[in-house]
């Protein structure tokens, strides 16, 4: 069934409105008319069974016939501090790690970054559109959000101190990811991902001082937009984030 997803509904409701592109998506591409059912999602693991009473080229209205939980978040939660990386490659770890199962994502600004962020907002919308629709695809219960870019040490510091703190790096030969996560019983997870040319030893330092871990991925050195999937990966398997 067609999924979608707005803000503007309550469990209390009986009818919601969508508007937007999604109203051209549903009425052109799709092909949606009136009495055809679609589920609306509130970004606040709420799915609502809804019939089309009324569609046209600005608005479809909808009767709610039934409401359930949406119990496709995982039970880890994963925010990705993801070193802003060249080209179109952020919007690619943004679709996949949203798909896998990441809660929250914030572009890093690191000492290697090349890119350099003018229209930061126009870009942070774009970014943000990207999750959504990724998160419509693999019916995502809430909104993953994309938060403006911020430096490396403003990342580290906040994060709150009872957070699992990890980022791996090339120079961790001993410690790696499957230990610390075997190890450790906590859910709420904060993954430093360096840029192309990785973090500086300052970097890797200051964030020691303040309880980030690194670890070894083993003896493959991995691109950075391969790295957040394959950390991310791990987590939602050790953590029981694929169980049904």
């Amino acid at each position: 069934m067609h999924r979608f997803y707005t803000e503007n509904i309550r469990p209390s409701d009986k009818n919601a409105v969508i508007t937007g592109d999604d109203v051209k998506h549903m009425r052109k591409v799709l092909r949606l008319k009136e009495g055809d059912e679609i589920t609306l999602c509130d970004f606040n693991k709420t799915d609502y069974l809804c019939k089309i009473t009324a569609i046209n080229e600005k608005e479809v209205n909808l009767s709610v016939l039934s409401i359930c939980e949406n119990r496709l978040e995982p039970p880890v939660n994963i925010t990705l501090f993801q070193g802003l990386p060249k080209s179109d490659k952020l919007e690619y770890i943004i679709q996949k790690c949203v798909e896998i199962g990441v809660m929250k994502i914030v572009p890093t600004i690191t000492k290697r970054s090349v890119v350099k962020i003018s229209d930061g907002e126009k870009k942070r919308a774009r970014w943000q559109k990207i999750a959504d629709e990724a998160a419509k695809q693999c019916g995502r219960g809430k909104r993953v959000e994309i938060l403006p870019p911020v430096s490396f040490e403003n990342a580290v510091l906040s994060v709150e101190s009872g957070a699992l703190k990890l980022m791996p790096y090339e120079n961790e030969e001993k410690i790696s990811l499957k230990t610390i996560l075997k190890n450790s019983d906590k859910n709420d997870i904060a993954v430093f991902i360096g840029p192309e040319g990785g973090f500086d030893t300052s970097e890797v330092e200051f964030a020691a001082k303040n309880g980030v871990q690194t670890v070894t991925l083993g003896p493959r050195i991995l691109r950075t937009e391969t790295a957040p999937v394959a950390v991310i990966s791990a987590c939602m398997y050790e953590k029981g984030g694929w169980e049904r």
